[in-house]
């Protein structure tokens, strides 16, 4: 419980400073969902490499490799809670751009927890519909 309040309050703060900066990237962002709507597993990876912050980098180029094929798996998925990804998307693409200059790419693996809670309840609605 701790963890997730922690994780809500940084994303408060990512939220409103990219705020500012949604309107330009908004075409971008839909993009960029496709792989971030993937990354559920590469949470568990990148839990590990928080401690490992540059090779992290590394590690993620061949991961979004990888996710291109799972797209196919949760194509549907996508589909079915587009309104919702929207939403939270628009904060997450963000840091896609800060991430050439954030080499840790802290901020990133923060948001993709954040992807990890919203995903655990659109799946949670997926079956029940």
């Amino acid at each position: 419980m701790a963890k997730k309040q922690q994780q809500q309050q940084q994303q408060h703060q990512q939220q409103l400073q990219q705020h500012q900066q949604q309107h330009h990237q908004q075409q971008q962002q839909q993009h960029q969902q496709h792989q971030q709507q993937h990354q559920q597993q590469q949470q568990h990876q990148q839990h590990q490499q928080q401690h490992q912050q540059q090779q992290h980098q590394q590690h993620q180029q061949q991961q979004q490799h990888q996710q291109h094929q799972q797209q196919h798996h949760h194509h549907q998925q996508q589909h079915h809670h587009h309104h919702q990804q929207h939403h939270h998307h628009q904060h997450q693409q963000q840091q896609h751009h800060h991430q050439h200059q954030q080499q840790h790419q802290q901020q990133q693996q923060q948001q993709q927890q954040q992807q990890q809670q919203q995903q655990e309840q659109q799946q949670d609605e997926l079956t029940l519909i």
